[in-house]
Protein backbone atom coordinates (compact mmCIF):
# COMPACT_ATOMS: atom_id res chain seq x y z
CA UNK A 1 0.00 0.00 0.00
CA UNK A 2 3.07 2.10 0.88
CA UNK A 3 4.04 2.22 -2.96
CA UNK A 4 0.61 2.39 -4.31
CA UNK A 5 0.14 5.95 -2.22
CA UNK A 6 3.63 7.20 -3.27
CA UNK A 7 2.59 6.19 -7.13
CA UNK A 8 -0.92 7.79 -6.35
CA UNK A 9 0.75 11.65 -5.26
CA UNK A 10 1.89 12.12 -9.23
CA UNK A 11 3.36 10.33 -12.38
CA UNK A 12 6.94 11.55 -11.21
CA UNK A 13 6.85 10.04 -7.93
CA UNK A 14 6.28 6.90 -9.69
CA UNK A 15 9.18 6.78 -12.01
CA UNK A 16 11.44 7.91 -9.80
CA UNK A 17 10.05 4.90 -7.80
CA UNK A 18 10.35 2.67 -10.57
CA UNK A 19 14.07 3.70 -11.41
CA UNK A 20 15.21 3.17 -7.49
CA UNK A 21 13.98 -0.01 -7.54
CA UNK A 22 16.14 -1.35 -10.30
CA UNK A 23 19.29 -2.31 -10.39
CA UNK A 24 21.78 0.04 -12.89
CA UNK A 25 23.41 -1.14 -15.69
CA UNK A 26 27.15 -0.03 -14.32
CA UNK A 27 26.02 -2.33 -10.68
CA UNK A 28 25.14 -5.37 -12.81
CA UNK A 29 28.27 -5.10 -14.71
CA UNK A 30 30.30 -4.57 -12.17
CA UNK A 31 28.67 -7.52 -10.09
CA UNK A 32 28.64 -10.02 -13.21
CA UNK A 33 31.98 -12.44 -12.90
CA UNK A 34 34.62 -12.64 -15.94
CA UNK A 35 33.40 -14.63 -19.05
CA UNK A 36 35.07 -18.31 -18.26
CA UNK A 37 37.81 -19.61 -20.37
CA UNK A 38 37.74 -22.84 -21.34
CA UNK A 39 41.26 -24.58 -20.21
CA UNK A 40 41.84 -21.58 -17.64
CA UNK A 41 41.36 -17.74 -17.21
CA UNK A 42 45.42 -17.46 -18.29
CA UNK A 43 44.58 -19.11 -21.44
CA UNK A 44 42.48 -15.86 -22.39
CA UNK A 45 44.95 -13.56 -22.07
CA UNK A 46 46.89 -12.47 -24.51
CA UNK A 47 50.24 -12.70 -24.99
CA UNK A 48 52.69 -15.69 -23.90
CA UNK A 49 51.58 -17.52 -20.73
CA UNK A 50 54.51 -19.43 -19.23
CA UNK A 51 55.91 -20.71 -15.43
CA UNK A 52 58.48 -18.14 -14.67
CA UNK A 53 60.28 -20.73 -13.35
CA UNK A 54 60.49 -22.71 -16.35
CA UNK A 55 63.27 -22.74 -18.97
CA UNK A 56 63.64 -20.02 -22.07
CA UNK A 57 61.25 -20.25 -24.64
CA UNK A 58 62.75 -20.84 -28.35
CA UNK A 59 63.31 -17.14 -29.52
CA UNK A 60 61.90 -15.63 -32.93
CA UNK A 61 58.87 -17.69 -32.63
CA UNK A 62 56.80 -15.87 -35.18
CA UNK A 63 53.15 -17.49 -34.87
CA UNK A 64 49.76 -15.68 -34.29
CA UNK A 65 48.99 -18.26 -31.99
CA UNK A 66 50.68 -21.56 -30.78
CA UNK A 67 50.10 -24.32 -27.79
CA UNK A 68 52.12 -26.62 -26.10
CA UNK A 69 50.34 -29.48 -24.39
CA UNK A 70 50.78 -32.70 -22.44
CA UNK A 71 48.33 -35.27 -23.96
CA UNK A 72 48.21 -37.85 -21.35
CA UNK A 73 47.56 -35.30 -18.60
CA UNK A 74 46.23 -32.44 -20.39
CA UNK A 75 48.32 -29.74 -18.90
CA UNK A 76 49.00 -26.75 -20.65
CA UNK A 77 52.94 -26.20 -20.72
CA UNK A 78 52.63 -22.90 -22.39
CA UNK A 79 50.66 -20.90 -24.99
CA UNK A 80 50.44 -17.56 -26.91
CA UNK A 81 47.19 -16.71 -28.02
CA UNK A 82 45.60 -19.77 -27.49
CA UNK A 83 42.12 -18.57 -27.91
CA UNK A 84 42.94 -16.72 -31.05
CA UNK A 85 40.35 -17.06 -33.84
CA UNK A 86 42.20 -17.74 -37.15
CA UNK A 87 41.17 -19.74 -40.27
CA UNK A 88 42.49 -23.41 -39.97
CA UNK A 89 43.28 -24.55 -43.51
CA UNK A 90 43.76 -28.22 -43.71
CA UNK A 91 44.34 -28.52 -39.79
CA UNK A 92 40.16 -28.84 -39.64
CA UNK A 93 40.07 -32.33 -41.26
CA UNK A 94 41.49 -33.40 -38.11
CA UNK A 95 37.95 -32.71 -36.69
CA UNK A 96 36.71 -33.99 -39.79
CA UNK A 97 38.24 -37.44 -38.97
CA UNK A 98 37.48 -37.43 -35.31
CA UNK A 99 33.68 -37.01 -36.35
CA UNK A 100 33.37 -38.96 -39.04
CA UNK A 101 36.02 -41.87 -39.53
CA UNK A 102 34.45 -44.05 -36.75
CA UNK A 103 31.46 -44.38 -38.71
CA UNK A 104 32.76 -46.99 -41.52
CA UNK A 105 34.65 -49.69 -41.64
CA UNK A 106 38.20 -49.68 -43.48
CA UNK A 107 37.43 -52.36 -46.07
CA UNK A 108 34.25 -50.68 -47.26
CA UNK A 109 33.90 -50.14 -51.04
CA UNK A 110 32.28 -47.09 -52.49
CA UNK A 111 31.51 -45.82 -55.65
CA UNK A 112 32.38 -42.17 -56.77
CA UNK A 113 29.87 -40.30 -58.50
CA UNK A 114 30.40 -37.30 -60.80
CA UNK A 115 28.63 -34.93 -58.02
CA UNK A 116 30.55 -36.11 -54.97
CA UNK A 117 33.34 -34.44 -56.72
CA UNK A 118 31.71 -31.10 -56.86
CA UNK A 119 31.89 -28.27 -54.85
CA UNK A 120 35.49 -28.02 -53.88
CA UNK A 121 37.32 -24.95 -54.01
CA UNK A 122 39.21 -23.40 -56.57
CA UNK A 123 42.98 -24.58 -55.92
CA UNK A 124 42.01 -27.18 -53.64
CA UNK A 125 44.71 -29.59 -52.74
CA UNK A 126 43.75 -33.44 -54.76
CA UNK A 127 44.65 -37.00 -53.68
CA UNK A 128 43.05 -37.88 -57.01
CA UNK A 129 39.94 -39.45 -57.20
CA UNK A 130 38.00 -40.55 -60.31
CA UNK A 131 34.24 -41.11 -60.96
CA UNK A 132 32.81 -44.45 -61.50
CA UNK A 133 35.65 -46.14 -59.93
CA UNK A 134 35.38 -47.77 -56.64
CA UNK A 135 37.68 -46.99 -53.87
CA UNK A 136 37.82 -48.75 -50.38
CA UNK A 137 37.30 -46.39 -47.51
CA UNK A 138 41.07 -47.10 -45.89
CA UNK A 139 42.37 -45.71 -49.32
CA UNK A 140 39.71 -42.53 -49.03
CA UNK A 141 41.15 -41.78 -45.65
CA UNK A 142 44.78 -42.32 -46.93
CA UNK A 143 43.84 -39.72 -49.51
CA UNK A 144 42.70 -37.26 -46.58
CA UNK A 145 45.96 -37.66 -43.94
CA UNK A 146 48.28 -37.67 -46.50
CA UNK A 147 47.54 -35.85 -49.74
CA UNK A 148 45.40 -33.70 -48.03
CA UNK A 149 42.60 -34.19 -50.07
CA UNK A 150 40.05 -32.09 -50.91
CA UNK A 151 38.53 -34.31 -52.79
CA UNK A 152 38.80 -37.06 -50.76
CA UNK A 153 36.96 -35.27 -47.96
CA UNK A 154 34.05 -34.84 -50.06
CA UNK A 155 33.21 -38.19 -51.10
CA UNK A 156 33.78 -39.36 -47.30
CA UNK A 157 31.33 -36.27 -46.49
CA UNK A 158 28.86 -37.35 -49.33
CA UNK A 159 28.86 -41.16 -47.71
CA UNK A 160 28.16 -39.16 -44.60
CA UNK A 161 24.86 -37.46 -45.42
CA UNK A 162 26.20 -34.93 -47.61
CA UNK A 163 28.41 -32.02 -46.74
CA UNK A 164 25.93 -29.50 -44.97
CA UNK A 165 24.90 -32.65 -42.79
CA UNK A 166 28.54 -33.65 -42.35
CA UNK A 167 29.46 -29.52 -41.33
CA UNK A 168 26.39 -30.05 -38.31
CA UNK A 169 28.14 -33.13 -37.48
CA UNK A 170 31.76 -31.69 -37.15
CA UNK A 171 30.28 -28.56 -35.19
CA UNK A 172 28.48 -30.63 -32.65
CA UNK A 173 31.71 -32.37 -32.32
CA UNK A 174 33.57 -29.46 -31.81
CA UNK A 175 30.65 -28.58 -28.90
CA UNK A 176 31.31 -31.71 -27.14
CA UNK A 177 34.72 -31.01 -27.46
CA UNK A 178 34.41 -27.67 -25.66
CA UNK A 179 36.58 -26.13 -28.67
CA UNK A 180 34.62 -22.85 -28.58
CA UNK A 181 36.40 -20.61 -30.98
CA UNK A 182 35.66 -23.02 -33.57
CA UNK A 183 32.99 -22.27 -36.33
CA UNK A 184 32.73 -25.28 -39.17
CA UNK A 185 32.05 -23.72 -42.67
CA UNK A 186 33.80 -26.29 -45.06
CA UNK A 187 34.71 -29.96 -43.70
CA UNK A 188 37.39 -29.99 -45.59
CA UNK A 189 39.18 -26.19 -44.31
CA UNK A 190 39.23 -24.77 -47.17
CA UNK A 191 39.06 -20.87 -46.76
CA UNK A 192 35.53 -19.79 -46.50
CA UNK A 193 33.92 -16.77 -44.45
CA UNK A 194 33.64 -17.45 -40.80
CA UNK A 195 35.52 -20.66 -40.83
CA UNK A 196 37.76 -20.14 -37.91
CA UNK A 197 39.32 -22.17 -35.12
CA UNK A 198 42.37 -21.11 -32.47
CA UNK A 199 45.10 -23.29 -31.52
CA UNK A 200 43.59 -23.99 -28.08
CA UNK A 201 40.84 -26.20 -30.13
CA UNK A 202 43.13 -27.72 -32.76
CA UNK A 203 45.02 -29.30 -30.37
CA UNK A 204 41.72 -30.38 -28.59
CA UNK A 205 40.82 -31.84 -31.74
CA UNK A 206 44.34 -33.57 -32.27
CA UNK A 207 44.26 -35.50 -28.61
CA UNK A 208 41.00 -36.51 -29.33
CA UNK A 209 41.23 -38.25 -32.53
CA UNK A 210 44.73 -40.02 -31.21
CA UNK A 211 42.81 -41.88 -29.28
CA UNK A 212 41.12 -43.64 -31.82
CA UNK A 213 43.71 -46.29 -33.11
CA UNK A 214 42.91 -45.66 -36.80
CA UNK A 215 43.29 -41.81 -36.84
CA UNK A 216 46.98 -42.25 -35.12
CA UNK A 217 47.70 -45.25 -37.86
CA UNK A 218 46.36 -42.75 -40.88
CA UNK A 219 48.59 -39.73 -39.52
CA UNK A 220 51.59 -41.40 -38.56
CA UNK A 221 51.39 -43.53 -42.67
CA UNK A 222 55.05 -41.56 -44.45
CA UNK A 223 53.69 -42.98 -47.75
CA UNK A 224 50.69 -45.47 -49.52
CA UNK A 225 49.80 -46.60 -53.06
CA UNK A 226 46.67 -44.94 -53.99
CA UNK A 227 44.35 -46.99 -56.64
CA UNK A 228 44.54 -45.12 -59.80
CA UNK A 229 42.52 -45.63 -62.99
CA UNK A 230 41.65 -48.88 -65.14
CA UNK A 231 43.90 -48.94 -67.79
CA UNK A 232 42.06 -48.77 -71.63
CA UNK A 233 44.44 -51.77 -73.48
CA UNK A 234 44.61 -54.26 -70.22
CA UNK A 235 41.22 -53.71 -68.29
CA UNK A 236 43.75 -53.49 -65.21
CA UNK A 237 43.54 -51.04 -62.81
CA UNK A 238 47.17 -49.34 -61.91
CA UNK A 239 47.89 -47.25 -58.71
CA UNK A 240 50.22 -44.43 -57.64
CA UNK A 241 52.17 -43.50 -54.81
CA UNK A 242 51.38 -40.71 -52.36
CA UNK A 243 53.65 -39.53 -49.21
CA UNK A 244 52.55 -37.29 -46.29
CA UNK A 245 52.88 -33.99 -46.34
CA UNK A 246 54.19 -33.48 -43.08
CA UNK A 247 57.46 -32.52 -43.18
CA UNK A 248 58.47 -33.13 -39.93
CA UNK A 249 57.24 -36.75 -40.20
CA UNK A 250 60.52 -39.65 -40.11
CA UNK A 251 62.55 -36.56 -38.87
CA UNK A 252 61.42 -35.05 -35.65
CA UNK A 253 62.22 -38.24 -33.18
CA UNK A 254 59.31 -39.87 -32.05
CA UNK A 255 56.85 -37.87 -34.19
CA UNK A 256 53.10 -39.22 -34.32
CA UNK A 257 52.01 -36.86 -36.42
CA UNK A 258 48.69 -34.89 -36.95
CA UNK A 259 47.90 -32.51 -39.55
CA UNK A 260 49.34 -29.54 -41.71
CA UNK A 261 47.78 -27.35 -43.94
CA UNK A 262 48.32 -24.05 -45.81
CA UNK A 263 46.03 -21.26 -47.36
CA UNK A 264 46.91 -17.93 -48.59
CA UNK A 265 43.97 -16.72 -46.08
CA UNK A 266 45.02 -18.58 -43.35
CA UNK A 267 49.10 -19.48 -43.70
CA UNK A 268 50.69 -22.04 -42.00
CA UNK A 269 49.21 -24.11 -39.79
CA UNK A 270 50.31 -27.47 -37.75
CA UNK A 271 49.09 -29.37 -35.21
CA UNK A 272 51.72 -32.51 -34.62
CA UNK A 273 52.58 -34.84 -31.71
CA UNK A 274 55.36 -36.34 -30.74
CA UNK A 275 56.30 -39.29 -27.69
CA UNK A 276 59.81 -39.54 -26.16
CA UNK A 277 60.49 -41.54 -22.62
CA UNK A 278 56.30 -42.75 -22.67
CA UNK A 279 55.28 -38.67 -22.96
CA UNK A 280 53.21 -37.43 -25.48
CA UNK A 281 53.58 -34.15 -25.76
CA UNK A 282 50.96 -32.25 -28.39
CA UNK A 283 51.67 -28.30 -30.15
CA UNK A 284 49.62 -26.49 -32.59
CA UNK A 285 51.05 -23.45 -34.46
CA UNK A 286 49.23 -20.81 -36.27
CA UNK A 287 50.33 -18.40 -39.10
CA UNK A 288 53.80 -18.06 -38.63
CA UNK A 289 55.53 -15.14 -40.75
CA UNK A 290 56.72 -17.84 -43.11
CA UNK A 291 55.60 -21.27 -44.16
CA UNK A 292 58.27 -22.89 -43.89
CA UNK A 293 58.82 -21.88 -40.44
CA UNK A 294 55.80 -23.66 -38.90
CA UNK A 295 57.53 -26.64 -38.96
CA UNK A 296 60.76 -25.01 -37.59
CA UNK A 297 58.89 -23.55 -34.60
CA UNK A 298 56.72 -26.78 -33.84
CA UNK A 299 59.98 -28.87 -33.78
CA UNK A 300 61.57 -26.07 -31.50
CA UNK A 301 57.83 -25.53 -28.96
CA UNK A 302 58.30 -29.66 -28.80
CA UNK A 303 61.73 -29.54 -27.93
CA UNK A 304 60.90 -26.74 -24.88
CA UNK A 305 58.03 -28.98 -24.30
CA UNK A 306 60.17 -32.26 -23.51
CA UNK A 307 63.03 -29.93 -21.98
CA UNK A 308 59.83 -28.71 -19.52
CA UNK A 309 57.49 -31.10 -18.68
CA UNK A 310 57.82 -32.24 -14.83
CA UNK A 311 59.33 -28.87 -14.28
CA UNK A 312 56.82 -26.14 -15.23
CA UNK A 313 53.81 -25.50 -13.83
CA UNK A 314 50.91 -25.96 -15.74
CA UNK A 315 49.47 -22.37 -17.23
CA UNK A 316 46.19 -24.16 -17.89
CA UNK A 317 44.34 -27.60 -19.29
CA UNK A 318 43.11 -29.20 -22.15
CA UNK A 319 39.32 -29.45 -21.87
CA UNK A 320 38.03 -32.79 -21.66
CA UNK A 321 35.70 -34.57 -23.92
CA UNK A 322 32.08 -33.83 -23.48
CA UNK A 323 30.25 -36.80 -24.03
CA UNK A 324 30.29 -39.46 -26.81
CA UNK A 325 30.48 -38.31 -30.87
CA UNK A 326 27.03 -36.73 -32.14
CA UNK A 327 24.67 -39.84 -32.97
CA UNK A 328 25.05 -41.11 -36.37
CA UNK A 329 22.32 -41.89 -39.19
CA UNK A 330 22.43 -44.30 -41.50
CA UNK A 331 24.49 -43.18 -44.93
CA UNK A 332 23.69 -46.00 -47.97
CA UNK A 333 26.67 -44.95 -49.37
CA UNK A 334 28.39 -48.01 -46.86
CA UNK A 335 27.71 -49.35 -43.93
CA UNK A 336 28.38 -47.29 -40.41
CA UNK A 337 30.05 -48.99 -37.43
CA UNK A 338 28.21 -50.12 -34.46
CA UNK A 339 26.04 -47.64 -33.07
CA UNK A 340 27.72 -45.08 -30.39
CA UNK A 341 25.40 -43.62 -27.33
CA UNK A 342 23.93 -40.23 -28.33
CA UNK A 343 25.47 -37.20 -26.93
CA UNK A 344 24.81 -36.29 -23.47
CA UNK A 345 24.26 -32.24 -22.99
CA UNK A 346 27.84 -30.23 -21.89
CA UNK A 347 27.74 -28.28 -18.52
CA UNK A 348 27.04 -25.40 -20.22
CA UNK A 349 23.93 -27.03 -22.36
CA UNK A 350 23.12 -28.69 -18.63
CA UNK A 351 23.05 -25.39 -17.68
CA UNK A 352 21.04 -23.97 -20.16
CA UNK A 353 18.35 -26.63 -19.65
CA UNK A 354 17.88 -26.31 -16.36
CA UNK A 355 17.51 -22.59 -16.42
CA UNK A 356 14.89 -23.28 -19.08
CA UNK A 357 12.88 -25.67 -16.86
CA UNK A 358 13.20 -23.48 -14.11
CA UNK A 359 11.76 -20.16 -15.39
CA UNK A 360 12.63 -16.87 -15.06
CA UNK A 361 15.21 -15.88 -11.57
CA UNK A 362 14.16 -14.12 -8.58
CA UNK A 363 15.34 -10.72 -10.35
CA UNK A 364 12.94 -11.36 -13.30
CA UNK A 365 10.13 -12.23 -10.80
CA UNK A 366 10.70 -8.86 -8.81
CA UNK A 367 10.71 -6.94 -11.96
CA UNK A 368 7.42 -8.05 -12.89
CA UNK A 369 5.71 -7.64 -9.70
CA UNK A 370 6.99 -3.87 -9.79
CA UNK A 371 5.58 -3.43 -13.42
CA UNK A 372 3.02 -4.68 -12.46
CA UNK A 373 2.16 -2.83 -9.31
CA UNK A 374 2.97 0.51 -10.96
CA UNK A 375 -0.02 -0.37 -13.70
CA UNK A 376 -2.49 -1.06 -11.21
CA UNK A 377 -1.43 2.07 -9.36
CA UNK A 378 -1.85 3.93 -12.16
CA UNK A 379 -5.71 2.79 -13.33
CA UNK A 380 -6.40 3.61 -9.66
CA UNK A 381 -5.05 6.74 -10.26
CA UNK A 382 -7.05 7.39 -13.57
CA UNK A 383 -10.44 6.02 -12.12
CA UNK A 384 -10.15 8.82 -9.22
CA UNK A 385 -9.11 11.99 -11.47
CA UNK A 386 -12.17 10.78 -13.63
CA UNK A 387 -14.14 10.63 -10.34
CA UNK A 388 -12.89 14.32 -9.48
CA UNK A 389 -13.83 15.59 -13.28
CA UNK A 390 -17.45 14.19 -13.02
CA UNK A 391 -17.67 15.66 -9.75
CA UNK A 392 -17.05 19.28 -10.66
CA UNK A 393 -19.37 19.03 -13.81
CA UNK A 394 -21.90 17.72 -11.50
Amino acid sequence: MLIIRRILQGPSAAVLLLASALPSAAAVAEDAPPPEVVGGQRLGAAGVQVDPGAPALPKDLTGKSWVVADAGSGQVLAAFNAHAKLPPASTLKMLFADTVLPRFKASDVHRVTWAELQGMGAGSSLVGIKEDLDYKVEDLWRGVFLSSGNDAVHVLANMNGGVAKTVADMQARADQLQARDTHVVSPDGYDMDGQVTSAYDLTLFARAGLRDPDFRAYCSTRWAQFPGAVDKKTGQRGSFGIANTDRLLGKYPGLIGVKNGYTTNAGATYTGAAERDGRTLLVTVMHPESSPKVYDEAAALLDWGFAAAGKAAPVGVLAEDGGARPAESAAPAARPVADRPSAAPGPADGRAAHAAAAGPGPGTWSLVGVCAVVAAAGLLRLRVLRRRAARSRG
